[in-house]
């Protein structure tokens, strides 16, 4: 899909704040309301918004996050497609990301404290006998957070 300047200021607008009526971003592109909704329909079709969601307040709903740095034992693509499928079913997985170097995954828990925070890493990443070494680092502070991307 090609993007012309109209669809990377209206996917940068979007992308900060969905909740925009098609007439305000209308107004900020250009474009008439049905215009713009022509374009996000587009966007959906071709797959380039994948979902919408809220995003909440961490500080506010409470709880903390940790970064956990993972090397695995055995490469395969069966012991990745493992390490993927257990992240991806998580829900106190935020993040996952497979990573080239020492590491083999950086992952992003949310935990509701610092015990349960232990015992997520105890069960995810002690008791597979395929992690090799793991480093869990609490975040003190949320420095940015963003899925923005820079179109």
């Amino acid at each position: 899909m090609t993007l012309d300047d109209i669809d990377r200021h209206l996917l940068t607008l979007l992308q900060r704040d969905s909740t925009q009526t098609l007439h305000d971003l209308g107004e900020r592109v250009g474009l008439s309301p049905s215009a713009v909704q022509r374009r996000i329909t587009r966007y959906r079709k071709e797959g380039l918004i994948a979902r919408q969601v809220e995003v909440l307040d961490q500080e506010r709903v409470g709880g903390m996050l940790a970064l956990v740095l993972v090397t695995i034992d055995r490469e395969s693509v069966e012991h990745h497609a493992e390490i993927r499928d257990r992240m991806t079913a998580d829900p106190n997985v935020q993040q996952c990301y497979a990573t080239a170097g020492e590491w083999d995954y950086a992952v992003i828990l949310a935990c509701d404290s610092m015990a349960h925070c232990r015992d997520l890493v105890r069960g995810m990443f002690l008791e597979d006998p395929n992690v090799k070494r793991f480093d869990t680092m609490p975040v003190f502070d949320l420095v940015k957070v963003s899925l923005e991307l820079p179109l």
